[in-house]
């Protein structure tokens, strides 16, 4: 299913008189305050957040799935539900592969597909949390880390196969995580766990293209509850540290346990050069892969406003990190919370472009606490949802994704086309 541009005009024919209106007072608004709404616009239009293969059907949870229909059964499929998205946000211009679970069959037609609907591929995702149907040796107590070198071999030749197969579709990154790790106290030798991961590791770094780089995610516990290898950002940095200039760490917003201060986090591993990219979703427990800005949106914008100094910042050696979503459906329908996610984080994005970081600075050097405060929080509350909006519609996307995308039936023509009881591929 593809969507006609004319279709998405015509819906926003009807929303625009309003949307003139909220647009002007905004655009008025930001002008006063020193801010070009042009540049603003520009900067939001370039931001594109990459849309993982595996979160266009039901993620469900272990007590129960509950798919809604219409999901996508092939990786053309997955593109098709991506390019939906990109044709209604103008804002996932790219699609993240997680192999095996999409082995792609034919790449030049693969590429071909990908390239119709005007998406890139962004860092391919390997899978050694799981065993697979055809694999000789169990993941069960661990792949990079684990006790038999014929395992570790296994799980590393299978991250150089996933860089082979990105490699012929364009992509420019690995991210590894591992579920290696352990639930009861004895179980692993901790400092042979930590040598075997980063012995794996090096191996793999090894095999990396010249212009490609190594992500290296961390998790501080499940599916291992006594610990995980990988389980905080030191470790993560301590490993990529140690594996090269191309290898940097990547933060899961909910790979942390309650109330990190996932902000400093950023700004320290922006301050070493070694932020590679982040996973958005939202939590109130753990890894719960909620809706992006759903639950906690004020600390969202407190990342992206380290983010932006860190990206704004001429002096700073750290590499423009890669975006994507990494959420879990199984209430919603996965493509209406995807847009969501995507314009919660522009919004978090444009956000912290509005903040004003002389006066913030000024107010920090003073030891100011309550201006520091008042000039974020003013920041926070400005609603620039017009402003978003706006970079939508100059980019002949939807003025409201979410409302567009009901209004055209998107998901009942999906369910027409697949079937009412498909399931997506992979998970």
């Amino acid at each position: 299913m593809r969507i006609d541009k004319n279709q998405i005009n015509t819906l926003n024919n009807r929303a625009l008189p309003d949307h003139r209106e909220s647009f002007e007072y905004l655009s008025n608004k930001l002008t006063t305050k020193g801010l070009d709404p042009d540049q603003l616009i520009e900067k939001i239009q370039n931001f594109q957040i990459a849309i993982p293969s595996w979160a266009l059907g039901t993620g469900g949870t272990r007590f129960g799935r509950f798919p809604g229909g219409g999901e996508p059964r092939s990786l053309e499929e997955k593109i098709d539900d991506v390019g939906l998205i990109h044709a209604l946000n103008a804002g996932s211009g790219a699609i993240s592969l997680h192999i095996p679970w999409d082995i792609p069959g034919d790449i030049e037609a693969v590429k071909s597909h990908a390239a119709s609907h005007n998406l890139l591929f962004d860092a391919v995702n390997s899978n050694t949390f799981q065993d697979q149907p055809d694999q000789e040796l169990s993941y069960k107590f661990g792949s990079l880390c684990h006790t038999d070198a014929k395992v570790r071999q296994q799980a590393v030749d299978h991250n150089l196969e996933v860089i082979k197969y990105g490699d012929q579709l364009g992509s420019k990154a690995l991210t590894v995580w591992l579920a290696d790790g352990s639930s009861f106290p004895g179980q692993m030798n901790f400092r042979k766990a930590l040598q075997n991961t980063m012995d794996s590791l090096k191996a793999i770094y090894q095999g990396l293209p010249s212009d490609w780089k190594m992500f290296v995610e961390y998790k501080p516990y499940e599916p291992n509850f006594y610990h995980t290898v990988i389980q905080d950002w030191g470790t993560s940095h301590l490993l990529a540290s140690q594996l090269g200039d191309r290898a940097f760490t990547l933060v899961d917003l909910g790979h942390h346990l309650p109330n990190t201060n996932i902000e400093q986090i950023v700004a320290t591993l922006m301050m070493q050069g070694k932020l590679g990219g982040f996973h958005f979703n939202d939590s109130k427990f753990g890894d719960d892969d909620l809706t992006a800005g759903a639950m906690k949106p004020y600390q969202l914008f407190l990342i992206f406003n380290e983010l932006v100094e860190g990206m704004e910042d001429k002096e700073s050696k750290n590499p423009p990190p890669a975006w994507m979503i990494d959420a879990s459906h199984n209430l919603k329908d996965p493509m209406e919370d995807l847009l969501q996610s995507v314009e919660a984080i522009q919004m978090a994005y444009a956000q912290a472009l509005c903040v004003d970081r002389v006066a913030l600075e000024n107010a920090r050097e003073a030891n100011d606490a309550v201006l520091a405060q008042e000039i974020l929080q003013n920041a926070f509350r400005t609603d620039l949802r017009p402003l978003i909006a706006e970079a939508r519609l100059q980019a002949n996307a939807a003025l409201s994704p979410v409302e567009v995308f009901r209004d055209l039936a998107v998901r009942k023509q999906l369910i027409q086309e697949r079937g009412a009881k498909t399931l997506a591929t992979g998970l």
